[in-house]
């Protein structure tokens, strides 16, 4: 009766609370003992009093745009619950980016590398809504964004239009691919930058094999439909030709032996090599390496239209034009804004930019609360020598019109936070710190320099600027930086810790951005990697391979999809790719 009794209270507590816990109960076999997993989910309690009200009012709106890198990092590493959070995507899901190439061949399954963005803010225990809609306008007046459902219903008569308030914005729409207004590349060219891409690509191949197996098909045309062609020879290129070799090879060579021979794939490259961005060492050994395999690589050749059969390539040195016959075409020559974004710069001024410009703390030029991180935006990092004269000025304590070792000593570590390529400048000179710079007229600790000298010295700094690549590392690091602001708004408004302001009194209420680079990879087929890490550390072969697992596997964004990935790999080392046209 007792058990009875407990049982039912059980049984009616977990159904009025059934977000209170996880609990699993292991019976484990030696011992019998009891191993529990409880997973713990935040209980809000809310008061019915005008004090509640008043905290409740004051929070501010922030409406993120996006479900990508920028926009889940951000969302991941917000913990101040006195933001309303509203984020409006077309996609319900993070993707994670790096594994689209494995997608196309079937190394990976689809499913495996997407997270829906519910459980994620799930996790978090904050107050966040979700809307799967698109946005097409930007207000920066009226501080409203317009959205449209992606469903294609009906919804209310109005198509599902919507518009959302907002405090604070912080767009991170990404971006799409840029086809340089080349003819016919929309209409016969595949793209890779969703998961709905690496299916069609997937499908694309496969339809490729299966035709060209026809008895019907010549042995002309059968190569026509067996070249794969790969625009661009970047790393998302460079993967994907490198994929599809190794599933021509591994697993399509045992299915298809009649058609095999007829196989070539192509990567063409308008500049003078592939993977230009990483170090001239890996660039070589890819080269090389493509070459071993039967990978044709044309390098210093543009393409200059696409038809349903050929595409045009005109040499960048001759200008002698080719054309190529295929049958599959992958587009993967680099990124420009989407249309919304395009349509955001015109309103405030910045329309002959490829991006949206911020400062150094992701804020948009030219809008207030707006902020822009991930591939939509680039950092406009002001120059030394727009603000040298105010800098000789704050420095210049005793007004003496003169500077001295020891006062340029004490704003030097708020010029190099302020100002990043002054770091890299001396990088590039083998010094160790400013002082170096203007060692010449500091020989004695006495002597003064006037502000001639001190720009003479600063005005090679400006050289060192670099935009920041469009990758993923890169948006996750301005997510997080932008939520760690959003966590510490109201501590930093308060006592301010960022660098000197040149141009005006006190501090900056935060330290800028800075972007740490952790190396990058490029997988080039047959278990052989190759990495450039920081410190100019080079590594190629099978381990950097086994590196390549293990990084990728743990900047997973859930245990679900490492699992899912790790089963993945294990199951293609053990069965082979999957051919299924699905």
């Amino acid at each position: 009766m007792w058990g009875h009794s407990f049982y039912e209270s059980a049984s009616r507590l977990f159904r009025q609370h059934p977000s209170l816990s996880k609990l699993l109960v292991v019976v484990t076999v030696s011992g019998g003992g009891l191993a529990a997993f409880h997973e713990t989910i935040p209980v809000h309690t809310v008061y019915a009093d005008s004090v509640q009200e008043d905290q409740i009012a004051k929070k501010k709106k922030v409406v993120v745009l996006g479900t990508g890198w920028a926009g889940v990092s951000f969302l991941k590493n917000l913990k101040s619950s006195n933001y309303d959070v509203e984020v409006v995507s077309p996609k319900n899901y993070f993707l994670f980016t790096p594994l689209l190439p494995s997608v196309t061949c079937g190394t990976v399954e689809a499913r495996s590398i997407v997270e829906p963005i519910r459980c994620i803010t799930k996790k978090k225990g904050l107050e966040v809504q979700f809307r799967e809609a698109a946005c097409h306008k930007i207000d920066p007046q009226t501080k409203k964004v317009y959205c449209r459902s992606t469903q294609d219903t009906n919804l209310g008569g109005k198509h599902g239009e919507f518009s959302v308030d907002y405090d604070y914005l912080i767009i991170a729409m990404g971006a799409q691919s840029n086809t340089f207004n080349t003819p016919g590349v929309e209409q016969y060219a595949h793209f890779l930058k969703g998961i709905e891409d690496a299916m069609k690509i997937r499908q694309s191949v496969i339809n490729c094999f299966e035709r060209a197996s026809l008895p019907c098909v010549s042995e002309e045309e059968r190569k026509k439909i067996l070249h794969f062609v790969c625009v661009g020879g970047g790393p998302a290129g460079v993967e994907f030709a490198a994929e599809l070799h190794d599933f021509v090879k591994e697993d399509l060579a045992k299915l298809y032996p009649s058609v095999i021979d007829c196989v070539q794939i192509t990567v063409i490259e308008a500049s003078d090599h592939i993977l230009n961005m990483f170090d001239k060492r890996i660039t070589a050994f890819a080269e090389q390496k493509f070459s071993r395999d039967g990978i044709d690589v044309k390098t210093g050749s543009m393409v200059v239209k696409v038809t349903d059969k050929e595409l045009s390539t005109k040499e960048r040195g001759t200008g002698k034009v080719s054309h190529l016959p295929y049958g599959m075409v992958l587009w993967a020559t680099g990124i420009g804004p989407r249309p919304e974004v395009i349509d955001f710069m015109k309103q405030i001024g910045q329309s002959n930019r490829r991006a949206l410009a911020t400062d150094e703390w992701l804020r948009v030029e030219g809008c207030d609360g707006v902020y822009a991180l991930g591939d939509c935006a680039t950092i406009n990092q002001r120059r030394v020598m727009e603000d040298i004269v105010e800098i000789f000025r704050t420095a210049d304590t005793d007004k003496s019109g003169t500077l001295n070792l020891e006062e340029f000593q004490e704003i030097m570590d708020d010029l190099v936070e302020r100002y990043p390529q002054l770091e890299l400048h001396l990088k590039s000179k083998q010094m160790r710190n400013i002082d170096e710079l203007l060692e010449k007229s500091w020989q004695n600790p006495t002597a003064e320099v006037d502000i001639e000298t001190f720009k003479s010295a600063l005005s090679q700094a400006d050289s060192q600027m670099k935009n920041l690549p469009a990758t993923a590392q890169v948006a996750a690091q301005q997510g997080a930086y932008l939520a760690n602001c959003f966590n510490r708004m109201e501590e930093c408004e308060k006592y301010p810790e960022g660098p000197l302001r040149f141009r005006g009194v006190g501090r900056h209420c935060f330290q800028p951005f800075r972007y740490k680079h952790f190396g990058m990879f490029a997988p080039l087929g047959g278990e052989q990697t190759a990495a450039h890490l920081p410190g100019d550390w080079v590594s190629i072969g099978h381990s950097t391979q086994w590196l390549w697992y293990s990084v990728y596997a743990s900047k997973l964004v859930s245990w679900r999809t490492r699992v899912l990935v790790v089963s993945d790999w294990g199951r293609r080392f053990v069965f082979g790719r999957d051919s299924s046209r699905l």
